[in-house]
């Protein structure tokens, strides 16, 4: 079996463009297989483009985001996003969002791989905390624990997952650099 070539890249917003079909399979597939990332499993191509072309594109123009790619042979099959841009008495902190990898290419190494680009990048930008989000007792909260993230608290009934059905709580975390 050849290993495939795994790699990480801080996108500009034109990868967006490029990207698209990509980040938008990304995206529906993973809300589809029940990733807690905002979304609901009703989540149209049209609706993730979207999201992707005008919201997070603004935000890497603007700087105020940072994304990286997860590519294996080349084709993406992953994204993280760091925020830069917080309120005026948090210049110090930046927050991790939307840590998504593709169902089909999980237990690679590419979240972990993705994490420590941000926080590469977060320190770069001088940032001395980091915090994010993420479903209690979903598979990510190990991985942000083994980058160095620790619990700040859980709040009950915090969502719905992509179903609709069923609310979840959600768990804090933060990290100093």
């Amino acid at each position: 079996m050849i290993k495939p070539t795994i790699s990480i890249a801080a996108l500009a917003p034109s990868d967006i463009e490029t990207h698209l079909g990509d980040l938008t399979k990304v995206l529906r597939d993973s809300v589809l297989d029940g990733a807690a990332i905002s979304f609901m499993e009703t989540l149209t191509d049209a609706e993730a483009q979207s999201f992707w072309q005008i919201d997070v594109r603004s935000d890497v123009e603007s700087g105020s985001r940072l994304l990286f790619g997860a590519f294996v042979d080349g084709q993406l099959v992953g994204t993280v996003q760091l925020v830069v841009s917080m309120p005026p008495n948090q210049p110090h902190r930046a927050e991790i969002s939307k840590m998504v990898v593709h169902p089909e290419s999980r237990r690679l190494g590419l979240g972990k791989a993705l994490m420590t680009a941000a926080l590469a990048a977060a320190e770069r930008a001088n940032k001395t905390l980091v915090t994010l989000d993420t479903r209690t007792g979903d598979v990510s909260e190990a991985l942000y624990r083994s980058v160095g993230f620790e619990q700040a608290g859980v709040i009950p009934d915090f969502a719905f997952d992509p179903d609709g059905q069923t609310r979840h709580a959600t768990t804090y975390m933060y990290r100093y650099l």
